[in-house]
């Protein structure tokens, strides 16, 4: 039984979303994208964006810098509305290490804190944790399956819990908000990893408590590589010392004879010098376009691409690594066959023009939106 996304929600007139967009994603031409987890493709407007800036930077130089600095200031206001902070909660990162390395580094710990982290992290967000045991800090180690009963224990006392918002192979997704509150009644900073769900799902950082976020942009949000977002709350960011320090974290900047350290009232106080600028106009208008869709449409149609492609390989024999539910499914679903190398699965595929990923015995599918049902109905008939 195939899907038809063309009951997502806000779709016009009954046109499937794949249908509506297939004109920003050329790429469909030419491969069955399922590889969004690693790499997306970029929109066409993404890449003419980024297009623009090189060609007006080949013939002009820096002349029109004051449209890089509005460039700046329009990602800020737009990842602000992603995720549902403030432009001032907002610094522009290199990547998701980076914005994980800020916070972790930033913090002032001592020995015997506790920290709460989980098993199946990516490692972006699992080895600036374990570094600090060097600081004497302690880290409880949980499972993202574990209950909220027993996320709450371990929240008790803890000074921070880093959890990601969609779990990089299984494809589960973290009960964000509940685990928000938890943190929130303990007194416990709550940061997540939300690289693989912002961009599909909604996320509100005030709802769910999130003290701090970081994503990239080369995901789900179909950006560029090499430019993410760090969120970090208000109230937190006279607490977290920027830990990379040039001429651009200062208040008096743009006033290059300053000897003044006060910091920049805002998250730039976490941006260290010269800006990806190039990549900048890419991911805004990435996010831009993604606003512009809106997850409402987004998140329903990944789903039923991945649940379509889950329910398909299971009636061939293979086996899903993580059990999908309306609440806790992502765009991620990663497959196995008991007598099949999940290599040859992989490299069957990528033969046939289907884009999927080889990850630790499993082959990983990541559709996104725009990959139509008869792509996806074309993917489970090729799976040996």
């Amino acid at each position: 039984m195939g899907f038809d996304n063309s009951s997502a929600p806000g779709t016009d007139a009954g046109l499937p979303l794949s249908v509506k967009w297939s004109h920003e994603f050329p790429i469909t031409e030419r491969l069955i994208y399922l590889n969004h987890a690693a790499v997306a493709p970029l929109s066409r407007s993404c890449a003419e964006s980024m297009k623009r800036l090189a060609d007006d930077a080949l013939f002009n130089g820096s002349l029109h810098y004051d449209q890089w600095l509005e460039c700046y200031e329009g990602f800020r206001v737009s990842a602000a509305r992603l995720t549902g902070g403030s432009r001032d909660e907002i610094a522009i990162v290199k990547n998701t290490s980076e914005g994980v390395s800020i916070v972790a580094l930033g913090l002032d710990w001592k020995p015997g804190d506790k920290i709460v982290a989980f098993r199946e992290e990516f490692p972006a967000n699992y080895f600036p944790w374990l570094r600090l045991e060097a600081r004497g800090v302690r880290i409880e180690w949980l499972s993202v399956y574990d209950s909220p009963d027993r996320i709450e224990e371990a929240a008790r006392g803890a000074k921070l819990l880093a959890i990601s918002f969609v779990q990089y192979l299984s494809g589960y997704r973290a009960d964000i908000q509940t685990i928000g509150e938890i943190c929130h009644r303990h007194g416990c900073f709550f940061f997540v990893d939300a690289i693989q769900g912002l961009g599909v799902f909604p996320l509100d950082v005030r709802r769910c408590h999130i003290n701090a976020l970081a994503a990239d942009g080369h995901k789900w949000l179909l950006g560029p590589e090499g430019c993410g977002l760090l969120f970090v709350d208000r109230e937190w960011q006279d607490r977290i010392e920027p830990v990379e320090f040039g001429w651009t974290n200062i208040a008096g900047y743009n006033d290059y004879s300053c000897r003044d350290m006060t910091l920049r009232p805002d998250a730039g106080r976490y941006e260290c010098g010269t800006l990806n600028t190039i990549s900048i106009f890419g991911l805004r208008t990435a996010i831009d376009l993604t606003l512009e869709i809106g997850l409402a449409r987004i998140g329903p149609a990944v789903l039923a691409a991945a649940d379509r492609l889950a329910e398909g390989a299971m009636a061939k024999g293979y086996e899903i690594l993580c059990p999908r539910t309306p609440e806790t499914g992502s765009g991620i679903v990663s497959i196995r066959k008991p007598d099949l190398d999940a290599r040859m699965v992989t490299a069957e595929l990528r033969r046939n023009g289907v884009t999927a990923a080889l990850r630790q015995g499993w082959t990983r599918l990541s559709p996104h939106f725009y990959v139509g049902a008869p792509e996806i109905e074309k993917v489970v008939d090729l799976l040996p």
